[in-house]
């Protein structure tokens, strides 16, 4: 299975970046980190089509089977950088993909209005969503080692798992 790994904050050193680094180590997957993937801010011109990260963007979108976002919650929202990365793909891009949803939050009731943001956009992309989502805290993360804990990771597996059911069952109904 072809899955794309979005890291979809613009910190190079963030626990979502650890987050994200972590899921396509250990699941072998296609990885794009938006801290270092230097897409300019979209604006709908035409003339951004033709820009060479667009291209490899829209390329690696399409061959996915499915994708896991990753971001950290800012101000009740999925980052800045991973919604201008969404509003480049489209409904070609998406359609009948199963979308696992992560956010990494700082503490206490965060990261809730992060996953119900990318969901609500996942959806209008005609993205499936996963029911199963997860918001990882400070304490799911070992900052000192750049990893994440034995929980956290327990966490990210389930969330794996739940996945993988959703894309055998997307390739057994042939969805592309």
């Amino acid at each position: 299975m072809n899955v794309l790994v979005i890291n979809g904050t613009p910190r190079k050193h963030g626990r979502t970046r650890i987050l994200a680094s972590h899921l396509a180590d250990t699941y072998n997957t296609k990885y794009i980190d938006l801290s270092s993937f230097a897409l300019p801010l979209y604006n709908g011109e035409k003339d951004q089509q033709d820009i060479k990260e667009v291209k490899q963007l829209k390329e690696m979108a399409l061959e996915a089977d499915g994708f896991i976002l990753c971001t950290p919650e800012y101000h009740s929202g999925m980052s800045g950088i991973l919604k201008n990365m969404l509003d480049f793909l489209g409904s070609d891009h998406f359609k009948n993909k199963p979308v696992a949803l992560i956010a990494v939050a700082g503490g206490g009731k965060g990261g809730i209005n992060a996953l119900n943001n990318m969901r609500t956009v996942v959806r209008g992309l005609y993205g499936n969503a996963i029911p199963r989502q997860l918001v990882l805290d400070p304490v799911h993360f070992n900052t000192d080692q750049r990893m994440l804990t034995s929980d956290g990771e327990d966490l990210v597996e389930n969330v794996v798992e739940e996945f993988k059911f959703y894309l055998e069952t997307a390739k057994r109904l042939s969805f592309k």
